[in-house]
This record gives C-alpha cells, sequence and structure tokens, in this order.
C-alpha cells in the first residue's frame, strides 16, 4: 500500500515538474527547489532559468547532486532583470530560508578582535563583534589565543584600565604598573589619547621604535647592574618578537587586502581567503562545501555572502583568480576588485588557490568515510526495508523504576545523524505502572497529533525501541486514530542490553542486516544515543523528586527557604528543635517560623514520612 501509494505521488510530481521545465523563461533569476513537504531544500540563480533549472532533470550527475535531485518535489523561480539582481536575490533568499543543500557558510564562526572603549578611562578588550560604538577595533586575529598574547604584551606596555576601583582604591594591577585609572591622579583625557594613539601606532607596524627603545633601556639597565630590571626588558622584547614579528612580510606597501582563491573537484569547492593587514598575512579562512551551479557563479555568490551577510569588514582591495567577474563584485561590494596577472600579487591568489586545492585533496578522504557510516547507510536501509529513503527518523524509548516517573524521550537523525535541537521529552501523564505499551500508545499519540496540528514535518521513518508489542501500539495509533501511514520499526535488545535485531513488516520479522554493515552501525547508533537520552531524562527527574523534602509540604517555605534552612540546619529534625529566634536570625519571618516548627512537630504518622529522609536525599 505506501509503496503504490509512493509510486503515484511520485508520478504526479514528475508531471509537474515536466510541465514548468516546458514554460521556463530564458532569463536571469533565482530558483529554489522544494521537497515533498513543500520545504526549500536548495536555491539557486542563473543567467538563463530555462538552461540551468533544466540541467538539474537531464544527463547524469554525481551522487551528491543525485540527492538533491531525488528529492525535488516541485520548484519556484524569480525573474530579475540582471544577473546581478539575481545574485542578491539569491544570498537574501538562502538567508531567509536557510536550505540544507545551501551548505557554505553555515558556520558561525566569528574572528576575535581587539578593542579600546571609548570611555573616560579606556579599556582594551577582546570582542567577537564589531560595533559602531565609537571604539577602536585592531584585527581580526586568527584565534583568540594570539588576541590574548597580543593584549597580554599591550597590558603590560600600556597602563588602561583593569578595574572599576574609585581613585586611590588601588587594584592589583596597579602595582603591577598596568592599571593607572585607580591612582589618585589617574591620566587625563590628552594623556589617555595619546596611550591610544601609541597602541594604534604599535598594532600598525610601530612595534619596531617600541623595540629598539627597549633594547637601549635593557643595556642601560644591565649598565647599571639592575639585572633584575634588565631581564624584564629582555622579557619584553621576547615577547613582541614572538607575538609581532613571527608572522612573514607578504607586501611592502602595508595596505590591506583579502586574497582569494578556489578550487573545484567532484561536484565540490574549497574557497581559502587570505587576510593580509598592513602588509601581513594575518589568519585565512578556509570553507568547503558542495555546490549545484556553474562554478565562478558560486564563487561569485560565496564573495557577495562572505561580505554582506557575515558582516566581514571590507578591505581597500580583494584579490581574485583569473577569470572572475570583478566588475559585478565591484559593484555589489563598493570596494576595489581585481585580478593581477603578474608579480607578488599573482603569486598571493596562486598560493590561495593551491592550498584550496590540498585541503580540498585532504577532505575527500573524510568525507567518504562519513558519507559511508550516515547517508549511505541511511540509503542502503531504505533499500532493504523497500521504502523510500529515510532522510528524518525519529526514534522513541521509554523510561522508569517499576513504574516510578515514568518517561519517553524522542531523538531524530537526520541522514544518519543526531539533529539534537529536534529532540523532545515527554513526561508520561495517563499511564499508571509499569505499562510499556501504553506508555508508548500515549507518546505516539501526543507526538504526531501536534505535528498534524502545527504543520510539522512527518519523519520518513519512525523507530521504536521494544518488540512486537511496542510496534503494534504505535501502528494502532498512527493509523487508526491519526491516519497517518509512515513506516514503522522495533528494536530487539540481546541479553546483554545491546541492539539484536531490527524488526519490520505486518506482522514484524527480523530484517536481514549483516552485524558488520553500516546499515546496523546505524541503527546501532540510533538505539543508544535514545535510550542515553531517555535515561538521562528520566534520572534528573527522579533526582529533582528525590531532592524533595518535608520542607516542601509547608505553605511559604520555597526554594530559597528551604536552601537557606538546608544549609543552616544539619537535618530536619534539627530544624523541628529549633528556637523562633534561630529562624529570626535566618531572615525567616515569625508566622512562617511557627507554620514550619507546628509542621515539623506534628506526629510521624500525620506527616507520613521520615523526616531525616528528605535531608538525607537533598544531600545525595
Amino acid at each position: 500500500m505506501y509503496e503504490s501509494r509512493c509510486g503515484r505521488e511520485l508520478e504526479r510530481l514528475n508531471q509537474t515538474i515536466k510541465e514548468k521545465l516546458a514554460i521556463l523563461p530564458a532569463q536571469p533569476g533565482c530558483y529554489l527547489m522544494k521537497d515533498k513537504h513543500g520545504t526549500i531544500i536548495y536555491v539557486g540563480k542563473s543567467k538563463k532559468l530555462k538552461n540551468r533549472v533544466r540541467s538539474y532533470f537531464t544527463g547524469a550527475h554525481d551522487r551528491k547532486t543525485q540527492r538533491l535531485v531525488q528529492e525535488i518535489a516541485d520548484f519556484e523561480y524569480i525573474i530579475t532583470s540582471s544577473e546581478m539582481e539575481a545574485l542578491i536575490l539569491e544570498m537574501n533568499l538562502i538567508k531567509k530560508y536557510d536550505p540544507r543543500y545551501n551548505v557554505m557558510l553555515k558556520d558561525d564562526k566569528s574572528y576575535p578582535y581587539l578593542k579600546i572603549t571609548s570611555e573616560r578611562h579606556p579599556r582594551l578588550l577582546i570582542t567577537r563583534k564589531v560595533k559602531k560604538d565609537k571604539g577602536k577595533y585592531f584585527g581580526p586575529y586568527p584565534n583568540v589565543l594570539a588576541a590574548r598574547d597580543t593584549k597580554k604584551l599591550l597590558d603590560r606596555l600600556y597602563p588602561l584600565r583593569k578595574c572599576n576601583n574609585p581613585p586611590g582604591r588601588y587594584c592589583l594591577y596597579y602595582h603591577m604598573g598596568q592599571c593607572l585609572a585607580c591612582s589618585e591622579n589617574p591620566p587625563s583625557e590628552k594623556e589617555y589619547k595619546e596611550i591610544i594613539q601609541n597602541i594604534t601606532s604599535f598594532l600598525h607596524g610601530g612595534y619596531k621604535e617600541i623595540k629598539k627603545s627597549l633594547v637601549e633601556k635593557m643595556n642601560k639597565a644591565s649598565e647599571d647592574l639592575n639585572f633584575e630590571r634588565a631581564s624584564e626588558y629582555r622579557d619584553l622584547i621576547r615577547n613582541i618578537e614572538i607575538v609581532m614579528e613571527q608572522q612573514k612580510i607578504m607586501l611592502n606597501d602595508h595596505a590591506d587586502r583579502d586574497i582569494f582563491g578556489y578550487h573545484v573537484d567532484k561536484g565540490w569547492m574549497c574557497v581559502q581567503v587570505f587576510f593580509v593587514r598592513q602588509g601581513k598575512l594575518i589568519e585565512r579562512n578556509v570553507s568547503l562545501f558542495p555546490f549545484f551551479d556553474e562554478a565562478e557563479e558560486t564563487f561569485i555568490s560565496f564573495i557577495g555572502r562572505f561580505y554582506l551577510h557575515r558582516n566581514h569588514p571590507k578591505p581597500k582591495q580583494i584579490l581574485l583568480p583569473v577569470g572572475t567577474d570583478t566588475e559585478m563584485l565591484e559593484k555589489l561590494l563598493d570596494t576595489h576588485v581585481t585580478t593581477p596577472l603578474r608579480g607578488k600579487k599573482k603569486e598571493l591568489v596562486e598560493m590561495a588557490m593551491e592550498n584550496a586545492k590540498a585541503s580540498l585533496v585532504q577532505k575527500f578522504s573524510l568525507i567518504e568515510r562519513d558519507e559511508e557510516r550516515t547517508i549511505m547507510a541511511v540509503e542502503r536501509l531504505g533499500e532493504i526495508l523497500q521504502i523510500e529513503t529515510p532522510h528524518r527518523i525519529e526514534t522513541f524509548d521509554n523510561s522508569n523504576i517499576q513504574g516510578k516517573d515514568p518517561v519517553s524521550a524522542m531523538v531524530v537523525f537526520s541522514d544518519g545523524k543526531p539533529d539534537k535541537k529536534e529532540y523532545r521529552k515527554y513526561k508520561i501523564r495517563n499511564v499508571e505502572g509499569p505499562d510499556d505499551y501504553e506508555t508508548m500508545r500515549e507518546v505516539i499519540r501526543r507526538r504526531y497529533t501536534r505535528v498534524l496540528k502545527e504543520n510539522l514535518p512527518l519523519p520518513d521513518l519512525i523507530i521504536v525501541d521494544g518488540g512486537k508489542g511496542q510496534m503494534h501500539a504505535a501502528i494502532d495509533v498512527l493509523e487508526n486514530e491519526l491516519g497517518l501511514d509512515i513506516p514503522l520499526c522495533g528494536l530487539a535488545k540481546d541479553d546483554k542490553h545491546r541492539t539484536s535485531e531490527l524488526l519490520y513488516g505486518d506482522p514484524p520479522a527480523v530484517v536481514n542486516l549483516s552485524r558488520k554493515s553500516q546499515e546496523f552501525y546505524l541503527v546501532q547508533r540510533i538505539q543508544d544515543e535514545v535510550h542515553r537520552f531517555a535515561i538521562t531524562f528520566h534520572r534528573q527527574l527522579r533526582g529533582k523528586n528525590l531532592l524533595r523534602s518535608e520542607l516542601d509540604n509547608i505553605p511559604g517555605v520555597g526554594t530559597k527557604r528551604r536552601k537557606l534552612l538546608m544549609q543552616h540546619f544539619s537535618s530536619i529534625q534539627e530544624i523541628g528543635n529549633a528556637s523562633i529566634e534561630d529562624f529570626r536570625k535566618l531572615g525567616i519571618p515569625k508566622n512562617i517560623a511557627e507554620e514550619i516548627l507546628a509542621y515539623l512537630n506534628r506526629p510521624k504518622q500525620e506527616n507520613g514520612a521520615v523526616h531525616d529522609a528528605g535531608v538525607k536525599s537533598n544531600q545525595e
């Protein structure tokens, strides 16, 4: 039934696509590929929509593109008046919809900067956000360690504020000569301005003069037999050499440039960006991603999004490989873009391209290994079960101890990888005692009633951690109560609680999975993950319940007062023997103290529990 329904749906959707392909315009624009749920999974642009979109459905493709095409159930397109408009629209659509096949630049990596604040007593800070707040920013630095080393060096050279102490209340940094803001006579605005100018000059290459001055001071201290001070100057000089002179001078004009190079192979692209500041290579950015359009167009889109959507500061000049459309990028970015043909600049572009090639080659082996464990295992699992590729797998497991604190948990695997933001926890509401079947019914009912109500994406496969009983309970709710037809499997364990068998079908039968196959390892990882998630949730819930004490039953005693009493007294019994004055010393009102004593000094049969048990559990 399921297979025939999928076949009819696929035939209908293919006919829809064929009709749309026949009327595509030969104009520039953007296209949006959708899956069977109507979710946008890819956004692209083209000079001629007609040629580009048709190319997805004709001819041979690599494995990666085949996966995309197999998921396309429909598409839309937006015509623009120029390729430039298409480029800008593509970037905006990707930012809006975040399609999962547009994977480039999805990491939110930002680089550290040094910042001098614009306060009366300015501070030197490390930050990853550049704001329009009148502060002075230096960088970016290749990593936070480089930024910290530079800041540590500047702190020793220039005593900007390190504390919030008022004048005359000295801090530790004051005694170290690194903070003058708390001195009795703090620096004036003019003096601070001079310090900031010195720091700016230092970071822009003026550190050589500082180094020369320190060498002179070191020699003088040595001549005066002040060897301790001389060694301090020596350490400062070494720090300057390590922090500021460890990078190779790339260009002699001290200009700020970004240098791009890229390489493509097997449907993947690697882009490397070298950041040259003040003539020095200060960092490198590496991005590796699959692409589905023309290489040059993808490269141009990457650069546009790099500056406009990641808000990376634009330098005075951008160097690109020969053949790139520099005119379009200049209009888009409003900065100088060029393709050097000779000399040192050309060598730098070639170096970026060589590095991109090396990174791509190095990454392929890791990608192939990862795909074997994830997406390829998912595809083979779908073939074995004779269903569509289960890109989204939702798995359920129950946990309780003799029926107490029953919970259930759901984990989601997307393309063979855990999608933790989609995980869900469930406190069981309507099941009394250790009834695993009814627990499964409740959690399946709650999950997919909400999915239908909120129009959330349906899974391609559901797995329940259990045997035939749990499977029947889940299928009964899905089909008879909710009218859903979703493939469902069960997971059986052996005596050592290890994954033993995968069950599927009606009636459920063991699926023939080799225990050494990646499909079996995938199922095993899914079962281990859902079990871990369920057990962790159950322990958290049980731990919260164990932390409850007799004090929780007393009106007027909340979390803060309970904690205060537990910290001050050693047991519930000691609290019951305390006086009103003992409570008053803790800031507890007289009426609440009387409530506590009256409750704790009632007969045990009325309290219903041994007092000390509550404190013992809380301590555990």
